[in-house]
């Protein structure tokens, strides 16, 4: 007898089925037919590539076995079927991020975490809500060897080489006594037809029931074997759109992809000609949980003339797009296609690159409720895409949206461009941006001062970690080019540029006494006329190689260097005037570490000494007070 600890996550899960979730237990069936469904295809895929198997008689079907003596229900399938290694790490341990996912949204209230059940389907676990035992029976094809899996969904787990003829898996469940309503056909039917009638291979019911039998005087009541089919068995995709109706394509999705939530969108498609190949893809109304982990799952799955092959190759569609789910249903490809071939194969990349033309206008095309849902799940991904979709990238900057010091909410960049060009004399086709971390610092910085008095809109980009790669690698879009406040001046007038000539003139003396009292604390002390309202703020140097380098060491995670800063100040505030003018050293030393500091608390950064700033404004404040 071999006993095994499942591993801490799986028995949090545990836990929480087995004394939390109770308003949505139905789940567990679909979860055990989605499981049988992926052994069939699994199997199907190896007797067509595999020598071994292709003489092999094999009529493929998932049965569902109600025994009301026993209070059991049992799930079977003759599919690929699991060896010892397959059930410890397939039920043993946590195998997908989509689980582990599901573990850290967990909330402990009881409603909340049931919904969720729905959204990430957590698999053979969720058997566990209805059962007071369970055992799987399993014997891998091609292996002479069967086990046992054992558990009541506690700590432990065992598994013990059993006999068994056939490859396939029996998941015997012993049912709990408040679990007695799985034992009645029609509701067990009434289940697989909801959330299962589009599995493509047959669900027979099995079970007891009590019917007249005979006839004229001899009709007797008897308890009779019934097995009947309670599903389509039809693969959806393969059906005409003309056939189906939008609860089915609903009903599809999530029996495939355990989504409790209809769907934004679906496109099915069917492409005949060159290369035929049908394909019907999701958006999903909530991102899934696991798109910005590197162990995401992916959501397409693969089928060669309506053979599974995989639904684990992570570029059937390009990164960016990997919150679509959905089928690619291949005529051309070979069925023993290699995870090699598939990344090379000139097929599928004119399935792809036609998939992502179809997804990126259907997204186009979505109403305005849908289109705000898309953004706000979604916007990331396309900014993504932006800088990594160059065949696209005009159509992703169509969809991409910003905030902005202009509009409420967010506006696309041909509404900016629409206003631009609304005001009089403007000539100028650029994007004014901002990059941060912070919309309210972003929205306040002492750099947009000069943008608001001359009435020009600034895009407010508040997701550094994205925005600061994607931004400047955008260039241009409809002949207008992307420029960063930060590293420009807000465009002046000729009386401006002359205006700062004078300027200069006169408060050069004042920036090189400054820059001599804060060293290499700043690059350089410049005055500026970008400014209106602040006595000063501070600017990056764009032609640093190390500012160039901060958001690449930042997406890895890496160490940031610090930040090449440049002081500018404001010759026409009072506080630059007086200090021009004053003779005390000490105000003017005191005065050149608080006007650098505040600069850079508007930005968003740190001080360079917290305490030694908090004293400077004190000690000026009790000079003035």
């Amino acid at each position: 007898m071999a006993k095994h600890q499942f591993q801490t996550e799986i028995g949090q899960l545990l836990h929480l089925m087995t004394h939390s979730l109770y308003s949505n237990r139905e789940i567990f069936l679909r979860e055990l037919i989605s499981n049988a469904n992926d052994a069939l295809d699994k199997f199907n895929y190896l007797r067509l590539t595999d020598e071994r198997f292709k003489e092999e008689e094999w009529n493929p079907k998932i049965t569902v076995k109600l025994d009301a003596k026993d209070n059991s229900l049992s799930v079977i399938d003759n599919g690929i079927g699991m060896n010892e290694e397959d059930l410890i790490n397939n039920l043993g341990t946590i195998a997908k991020s989509g689980t582990k996912a599901f573990l850290e949204q967990l909330t402990g209230d009881a409603k909340k975490d049931n919904n969720l059940i729905g959204q990430f389907g957590v698999g053979f676990y969720s058997v566990f809500m209805v059962a007071e035992r369970v055992d799987v029976i399993t014997k891998k094809a091609g292996e002479e060897t069967a086990y046992k899996f054992s558990s009541d969904g506690t700590g432990e787990f065992e598994i013990n080489p059993v006999i068994k003829e056939s490859h396939g898996t029996v998941v015997y469940v012993k049912l709990k006594e408040d679990a007695k309503e799985f034992l009645d056909h029609w509701r067990v039917r009434e289940i697989v037809r909801k959330y299962s009638n589009h599995i493509p291979y047959p669900i027979f019911l099995n079970y007891e029931t009590e019917e007249n039998v005979g006839e004229g005087d001899k009709v007797e009541m008897k308890t009779v074997q019934k097995s009947e089919q309670v599903n389509e068995a039809k693969a959806l995709w393969t059906l005409p759109k003309s056939e189906l109706k939008d609860e089915d394509y609903v009903e599809f999705y999530s029996t495939m992809w355990h989504d409790s939530e209809e769907p934004l969108l679906w496109l099915h498609n069917k492409a005949e000609g060159t290369l035929e190949y049908t394909t019907l893809f999701y958006i999903p109304r909530t991102a899934p949980a696991d798109i910005f982990r590197a162990d995401f799952q992916p959501g397409v799955k693969l089928y060669v003339k309506r053979v599974f092959i995989t639904d684990d190759e992570k570029e059937l569609l390009p990164l960016y797009l990997r919150f679509v789910r959905g089928i690619i249903d291949s005529e051309d490809l070979p069925l023993n296609v290699s995870r090699e071939m598939l990344q090379e194969n000139r097929i599928l990349a004119n399935i792809r690159q036609a998939s992502v033309k179809k997804i990126l206008s259907a997204i186009q095309k979505l109403d305005e409720e849908k289109f705000a849902r898309f953004i706000e799940q979604y916007n990331r991904l396309i900014k993504e895409g932006i800088y990594t979709d160059h065949l696209n990238k005009e159509t992703l900057l169509q969809i991409v949206r910003y905030k902005s010091s202009k509009v409420e909410g967010l506006t696309s960049l041909d509404e900016y461009m629409q206003r631009a060009g609304e005001r009089e004399g403007e000539t100028e086709k650029t994007f004014y941006y901002i990059v941060g971390d912070d919309e309210h610092v972003l929205r306040n910085s002492p750099l947009l001062e000069a943008y608001r008095k001359a009435d020009i809109e600034v895009l407010i980009m508040d997701d550094r970690e994205v925005d600061e790669i994607v931004a400047p690698a955008i260039g241009e879009y409809k002949g207008w080019k992307f420029v960063d406040v930060s590293t420009v001046e807000a465009p002046k007038a000729e009386e401006d540029k002359e205006k700062l000539e004078k300027l200069n003139e006169e408060f050069t003396p004042l920036a090189e006494k400054l820059k001599t009292i804060l060293g290499d604390a700043v690059k350089e002390v410049r005055i500026t006329t970008r400014l209106s309202e602040s006595p000063s703020c501070v600017v990056p140097d764009s032609f640093d190689p190390m500012a160039a380098m901060r958001p690449i060491l930042r997406s890895m995670g890496q160490e940031l260097p610090d930040l090449p800063l440049i002081l500018e100040i404001n010759p026409e505030h009072e506080m630059i005037r007086k200090l021009a003018e004053t003779e005390d050293e000490k105000i003017l030393e005191e005065s050149a570490w608080v006007l650098f500091d505040s600069a850079k608390l508007a930005e968003g950064l740190d001080p360079s000494d917290k305490v030694a700033f908090a004293k400077r404004v004190a000690d000026l404040l009790s000079r003035t007070l």
